[in-house]
């Protein structure tokens, strides 16, 4: 969830690459509004609710709060990794809080959401790398909201699949691990990632059973449009239904710098593209992140 602004980056228009000072005009947001935001920022405040749509301030927190979705994220707030284009805190986690599922599934019960996304940070510093605790805040959410539907953006817990299994074992409706960007970038994007082991999560999510499998890319880091299709086709090729596709924005000057705003006519032709290869759902623009319109996915 990025949301810096830069002081000066590249454009991309349909014939030719030009300066530009500031975002574009189509990366504004208009304020969230409406009656059930009001009500669910109330409660959100009133029982001090830790949500990814507040701390990270997500452009579609109002549109999703609207319709009954909401982002919550798990393990602590301190990641074992240093992705160079993420803005959570790197460093040494603190220990697990074992009774974080019930405050998960209580929050949501308090907020009344009808379709939950759960994330989490990289816990590489444990045993199971958080897979337990993952598996317990299904089950908790299940137990408290049972008609509450969940979507888990979980790591790659390092390929390992007794910790997949976890996930597996629940069977969260959707299961998304992103691949962030193209297998060019991935080692200065994603540091201690790789692209094959994220591609082969993905695939044995899929066999194994999981109905709905769901990745997400970022733009504007400097990739080729030959090399986003390809991507594509990758994530095709292991079976992916959802593929969503945004705009990096620079969350800090320590971090990756954009290197181009992608144009709205760009996004749409991916989002063709994306269509053409098989995908069952394709969301491409610039303010979109992992989370949006997740509730659709389930279609």
């Amino acid at each position: 969830m990025e949301t810096a602004v830069l002081e000066k980056d590249k454009t991309t228009t349909e014939n030719k690459t030009t300066t530009r000072t500031g975002k574009p005009k189509w990366l504004r947001v208009k304020l969230p509004t409406g009656k059930k935001y009001r009500n669910l920022r109330k409660l959100v405040d009133k029982y001090d609710l830790h949500t990814i749509c507040t701390s990270g301030s997500c452009p579609n927190m109002g549109e999703c709060w609207g319709e009954g979705t909401a982002t919550f994220m798990i393990l602590g707030n301190v990641c074992t990794r240093s992705c160079g284009f993420c803005g959570v805190k790197t460093g040494r986690p603190e220990d697990i809080e074992w009774d974080e599922p019930e405050k998960v599934a209580r929050s949501i019960k308090i907020m009344g959401v009808k379709h939950a996304v759960v994330t989490s940070v990289d816990r590489d510093d444990l045993k199971d790398m958080g897979s337990i605790i993952w598996a317990e805040t299904v089950n908790a959410i299940r137990r408290m909201n049972p008609t509450t539907t969940l979507e888990t953006l979980i790591p790659d817990f390092q390929g390992n699949t007794r910790n997949i299994d976890r996930i597996i074992e629940v069977s969260p409706e959707v299961v998304s691990h992103n691949m962030e960007t193209v297998r060019r970038l991935t080692r200065e994007v994603r540091i201690q990632a790789k692209y094959d082991r994220s591609l082969e999560v993905l695939r044995y999510l899929k066999a194994q059973g999981i109905r709905r499998t769901k990745s997400g890319i970022m733009l504007g880091l400097g990739e080729r449009e030959e090399e986003v299709i390809e991507t594509l086709k990758d994530l095709r090729s292991v079976d992916v239904d959802v593929v969503t596709i945004g705009q990096y924005l620079q969350p800090s000057k320590q971090h990756l710098p954009v290197q181009e705003f992608i144009t709205p006519e760009q996004f749409k032709t991916y989002e063709t593209i994306g269509k053409k290869l098989g995908f069952r759902h394709v969301e491409s623009s610039a303010l979109v992140r992992s989370s949006y319109k997740a509730h659709k996915h389930l279609e």
